[in-house]
Order: C-alpha cells, then structure tokens, then sequence
C-alpha cells in the first residue's frame, strides 16, 4: 500500500522541520488535517472498530471519514489503515471487526491477509502472539460490535517478604535479592542467548542467576522478572532472546518456561512461590512510577530498537503490547523502511540505534557497513566533541520526537514521559529532550507532559526492585 497524500492534500504546516528529515509528516498533524477536512464535508460518515482476542478482550475506537469517493478514497485507507496498525501493536488482537463501511473492511481483509502490504502484522501478531492469524469480519452496525473489555493488570508496588527480581537483556542477565523493598544483593552475568540452539540455555540460565540471588535471601517468597519480547500471563511468546530456538522447541519448552521454573522454587521452598515475568518496558515504566511517586508513565527506550511501557493514571500496568517500534510515525511517502516488517514509517526506524544510523549519512558520517552500535558511539563522541553533523542528527530526532510524543498522547492518558536507552545518553539525549519539549509547547501548549530522565536510584536498583515487586504474596 502506498500513500501519495501528504502535505500537499493535506495542506500541513508544521512549525518545526527536522534538519534532517524535511519530508517528515507527523501523524498528529495529518491526523488532524484529515478531520478537520472530514468535519467540513458533507456526506462524512462514522466508521466504528472493535479489535478482540481470544479470550474475550476488546478495545474499541471510533472515528469519522470522508464520503467514499474520488480521491476520498485513498485519504480514508491511509487514515484507518495507519490507526489500525498503531492499536494493533499498541493493544493487540486478533480479530478487527468493522462497522459502518464495507469498503473500508475490504481494504482492511486485502492488506492484512497472507500476501497483503501487512502480511508481517497479520502473522506476528495473529499467529505468533494470539495463535490465530488476523482476520477481519464486517458487522451491519455499532451496536452489534462487542463491547469494550479490557481489565487492568494488578502487578508491581508489592515490597512484601523476600523477593528476586531479574531482567534478561541481549548481553546479560541482571537478577537481585530484595528485602522489603531494598536490593541487598544484585549481579550482572554475561550470557550470549540469541544464538542459541539448545533451549535449555535460557531456562538454566535464568535458574543459575536465581539461584545466586537466593543465597543471600534466607527464603525465597516472590519471584518477578522482565525480558524483551512479547509475554502473556508469563508466557513467552515472542522474543528475540530466543530467536535462535526451533518452533517445536519453542513451543515446547520456552513457552512454559517460567511455569517451570515457578515449579521448581515452589518446590525447593516446600510452598507456592508466585512467579510473574512481564515485558521490560512494562517494568521499565513501573519502576519510573515508583521512582517519581506518580502514574500516568509512558517509559520509552531508544536502544536497539524502540521498546515502550505503560502505567495508567491508576497505577495498573494494563494488558496491551506497547510494541510502539512497529507503530507508524511518519506518514512521508519515502519514510525509513524497517528491513523486518517491510513497512515504513515505523517507530524504530525514527528512535532508537536505526535512527541514529538512518540519520548519520545525511549529516555527513560515513560508517559503511560499520554494526549501529559501533555507529551511535561515533556519534556521540562527535557531539562531546562539538561536531554540528552530530548535533543534527539528535536535532531531528528530537524534532521528530516532540511531534510523535503528541501522537502518542491521541492514544496513551500520560503526564510523565520516562526516556531513556542508549540514545538517550549524554549531550545529544539532552538536545533531544530540549528539541522535543520545544515542538510540544509551541505546537501543543494544550499537553501537559513532563519529560523525564531515570535518577540514579533507579537507574541502579529500579527495574530489579520494580521486576521483583510484580508478583502478590499469599
């Protein structure tokens, strides 16, 4: 699918252009002028979403388009296909039901199908996390659409007895002892998991550092844990931690890993030890909340890739993917095209290693072929150093950033955005911050968002404490 409607349809006037970027179009902005010619229009109609799982779960959304016609028709696709693609990585589902246009249906069953322009969504989302690929299935109205059931998840602030918490990263495993809510022992191991064969590496794995926290607890009454990829009710379901693992093995083995190990420490602690894993950038968040005694926490990481979590105004960690890499960012016609889903515009493409690498030939570096972590110390060193092509790339990223926190804030309920990852280090993670709160005042003085650096309490101890306070005892 493509988009030949930016600007000049939509008639955007940014107030901010990334140095960069120039022929960047930010959601918000599109968004908006999409409406706005929607509100304007005689014959507009109201088309109504419901996206359900398996088990019940269902988010609702709806929004007006134009009358189905002319080059209507193209405008309406861009705008439901690009919102149907941010729920689907930000909450998740498996079934996208569709009142009030047919055509806007078909377009969504011929792009999200096997073959389709969203063939990758179709299958990681459906297949690979909620074992049925995505389909799509018309209903006659609103009213017969299911209704909007979506249950907090009641996990973290729980500082109760003796804990372990851990987190599995690409490189390492971090795990600590926590005592009533203080970290009296924590350590790093360096593991090498992603290219691993034999999936027991990962499960003892994760037991060996687990069994050093222990030593140093005199009983074992919790235990929490984080990891990248995608978790449900502590379940694996993908990760690239275990991309070197078989399907069968996969299915077999890493899926019931944790059940597992939480066997396993109830039975070396003769009674039931509660055992709860959850993504990183959920815990991430939580311990950014528990850190700034606040909620309403959307923790964005620019690493590796883009990795996000979120803690509602209610403190809860909610039951949605937060997979915000995946998730559109730029509505440009030649947007940064991710080699994995082989859609543009995507959120790890604008923040995170890739971006920096995107970025770094059109200020003038030339890496080559040089690994994008390689690439992003070459940059930052160029920023201590003064380098202006450096100070551009973090300019537009942080230009790109202000306008996408303002999209994010059309679906996220947040006042405090926690940044961090590697990117966000140092002076080029500050200009960042500085460019980002300068397009959000200027463009969206109606926000009211708080940009936010972890301190070092919890850059040390947070995402352990946070990881092992996740689980209720008793």
């Amino acid at each position: 699918m493509r988009y030949n409607y930016p600007r000049n349809v939509m008639n955007i006037q940014p107030k901010f252009t990334p140095v960069l970027d120039p022929a960047f179009v930010a959601p918000v902005l599109w968004n908006k002028a999409f409406t706005d010619k929607v509100a304007a229009t005689p014959g507009s109609h109201t088309v109504d979403l419901a996206l359900t799982r398996l088990d019940g779960t269902c988010f609702r959304w709806s929004g007006k388009i134009l009358p189905q016609e002319g080059e209507n028709i193209a405008l309406n696709n861009q705008y439901i296909e690009r919102i149907v693609k941010f729920l689907l990585w930000m909450k998740g589902g498996c079934t996208i039901m569709v009142a009030g246009d047919d055509q806007i249906a078909d377009m969504l069953a011929a792009t999200y199908c096997a073959g389709g322009a969203r063939e990758f969504d179709w299958d990681f989302i459906g297949k690979k996390i909620y074992d049925q690929p995505i389909q799509v299935v018309k209903v006659a109205s609103a009213a017969d659409l299911p209704a909007e059931n979506s249950t907090s998840v009641s996990l973290g602030r729980n500082l109760d007895g003796y804990r372990i918490g851990f987190d599995l990263g690409g490189s390492d495993r971090k795990c600590a002892a926590v005592v009533n809510g203080e970290v009296v022992f924590s350590e790093e191991v360096v593991w090498d998991p992603y290219h691993q064969t034999d999936p027991m590496y990962q499960l003892e794995g994760v037991d060996d550092s687990l069994l050093r926290a222990a030593k140093h607890l005199p009983q074992v009454d919790a235990i929490g844990g984080s990891a990248a990829g995608v978790y449900v009710n502590s379940e694996p379901r993908v990760g690239s931690l275990f991309r070197g693992i078989s399907p069968d093995d996969f299915q077999n083995v890493i899926r019931g890993m944790f059940t597992t190990l939480k066997n396993r420490w109830s039975e070396r602690m003769g009674k039931e030890v509660p055992f709860e894993v959850v993504n990183d950038g959920e815990v991430t968040a939580l311990a950014g909340a528990m850190g700034m005694n606040d909620d309403a926490v959307l923790g964005i990481a620019m690493g590796t890739s883009l990795a996000a979590g979120y803690v509602d105004p209610e403190g809860h960690i909610m039951p949605w993917l937060n997979e915000l890499a995946f998730v559109p960012v730029d509505y440009q016609e030649d947007g940064g095209v991710d080699e994995w889903s082989k859609d543009k515009g995507v959120g790890a493409m604008y923040f995170s290693q890739q971006a920096v690498a995107r970025l770094a030939p059109r200020a003038g570096f030339e890496f080559g072929s040089m690994p994008y972590p390689e690439q992003l110390k070459k940059v930052q060193t160029a920023m201590a150093e003064g380098d202006e092509r450096a100070r551009k790339i973090y300019e537009t990223i942080g230009v790109e950033f202000g306008y996408t926190i303002a999209y994010f804030a059309d679906f996220y309920d947040v006042r405090n955005l926690l940044f961090l990852g590697r990117v966000a280090t140092g002076d080029g993670g500050q200009l960042i911050i500085d460019k980002a709160n300068e397009v959000l005042k200027s463009e969206f003085p109606q926000l009211s968002i708080t940009l936010c650096v972890p301190d070092e309490k919890t850059k040390r101890h947070g995402q352990a404490v946070a990881a092992a306070s996740l689980p209720k005892l008793g």
